[in-house]
C-alpha cells in the first residue's frame, strides 16, 4: 500500500488539469466548426492526455531532483511530487515509468492516426515529446536558460489544443491560428504563477524562471497580468459573431478571481507556504474557469 500511494504521489493527479482542459478546448473548437462530437475520439484523446500528463511529472522528478531537494518551499502546485527526495521511489523507478507512459502516447496516436485516418495526430505526439525534453532535459534544458513559459505556453496553448481539434476534426484545416493566442498567453501565465513557490531553490540551482529573473513581487503581479490579458483576449479563440452577453460570462469569472488574487499578491512570499500557495490557487482557478466558459461558449452559444 505505502508504494501505491507513493505512486500516486508521483503522479500529481491536480496537474492533470494542465492537459485536461486544453484538450477539452481543443475539442470544443473543432465541434463549434460543425463536426459531429465524437465520443469514441474524446476518450482515445484524453487517454492520451493521462499519459502526457503522467510522462510530464514522472520525466520532470527525474530532470529536477537536485533542486527539489534544496526546495523547502514547494507546495502541493509546485516543488514536484517530493518521491524522490523522500525516498519513496527511485529515479529508474521513473524513468522506467516515464517510458511506459511515452509509449502509451504513441500507441494511441498510431492508433488513431491508422485506424481513423488522424495522421497528425502523429505530429503532435511528436511536438509534445520534443516540447518535453527541449523544457527539461539536455542539451537545451529551456526551463533552466529562462525560456520555460515559452515552452509551456506553446505546450499548453498550442500542441495540446490542436490535438484536441485534430481528435475530433481529422485535420487542422479549420483551426486558425489566433485561436490559440490566447491559450498560450495563459499557458505563459501557467508557468510564472507555479514556479512562484520554488524561487528560492531554483535561485540556488540557477534555474531561470521568471521569478527568479525579476523577482518573486514583479513576477506575482506579472502573473495577474498576462492571465488578464489571457482573459481579456476571449474574442480572438470564439467565433465573431458570439454575443456580447456569452464574452462577458466567458470573462467574468476568472477577472472576479484575479481581483481576489489582486488583494494578496504583495505578500505572498514563498517563505509563506499557505499564502502563496493560496495565491497559486487563484491563479490556476482564474485560467481553468476561463477554459472552462470557453468550451461552454464554443459549444453552446447560439
Amino acid at each position: 500500500m505505502a508504494r501505491l500511494g507513493a505512486w500516486w504521489q508521483a503522479a500529481r493527479p491536480l496537474a492533470q488539469f494542465n492537459i485536461a482542459m486544453p484538450l477539452i478546448v481543443g475539442q470544443a473548437l473543432a465541434v463549434a466548426t460543425g463536426v459531429p462530437f465524437g465520443a469514441l475520439a474524446c476518450v482515445l484523446v484524453h487517454v492520451f492526455g493521462l499519459c502526457d500528463h503522467l510522462f510530464i511529472v514522472f520525466a520532470n522528478d527525474v530532470a529536477d531532483e537536485a533542486g527539489d531537494r534544496l526546495n523547502a518551499t514547494h507546495t502541493i502546485f509546485s516543488g514536484g511530487s517530493r518521491v524522490l527526495p523522500d525516498g519513496k521511489l527511485l529515479p529508474s523507478d521513473l524513468r522506467r515509468a516515464a517510458s511506459l507512459m511515452a509509449l502509451g502516447m504513441l500507441a494511441i496516436c498510431a492508433t488513431s492516426a491508422f485506424a481513423f485516418d488522424r495522421p497528425t495526430l502523429l505530429l503532435g505526439c511528436g511536438a509534445a515529446f520534443v516540447l518535453l525534453f527541449a523544457y527539461s532535459f539536455p542539451p537545451l534544458r529551456l526551463s533552466y536558460r529562462g525560456f520555460g513559459e515559452i515552452a509551456q505556453g506553446l505546450g499548453i496553448g498550442a500542441v495540446l489544443p490542436a490535438i484536441g481539434f485534430v481528435a475530433q476534426a481529422g485535420s487542422l484545416e479549420n483551426l486558425h491560428a489566433v485561436q490559440l493566442v490566447p491559450l498560450v498567453v495563459l499557458g505563459i501565465a501557467s508557468n510564472i504563477t507555479t514556479a512562484l513557490p520554488d524561487t528560492p531553490a531554483d535561485r540556488e540551482i540557477g534555474k531561470l524562471t521568471w521569478p527568479v529573473r525579476v523577482g518573486p513581487v514583479s513576477a506575482r503581479k506579472h502573473s495577474l497580468l498576462v492571465i488578464a490579458l489571457g482573459v481579456l483576449m476571449t474574442p480572438l479563440l470564439l467565433p465573431s459573431d458570439t454575443s456580447e452577453s456569452w464574452l462577458f460570462a466567458c470573462e467574468a469569472p476568472s477577472l472576479v478571481v484575479l481581483v481576489v488574487a489582486a488583494f494578496t499578491w504583495r505578500s505572498a512570499d514563498p517563505q509563506d507556504r499557505r499564502g502563496c500557495g493560496y495565491f497559486v490557487f487563484l491563479g490556476g482557478l482564474a485560467v481553468n474557469l476561463a477554459m472552462f466558459a470557453w468550451t461552454l461558449a464554443l459549444v453552446f452559444a447560439p
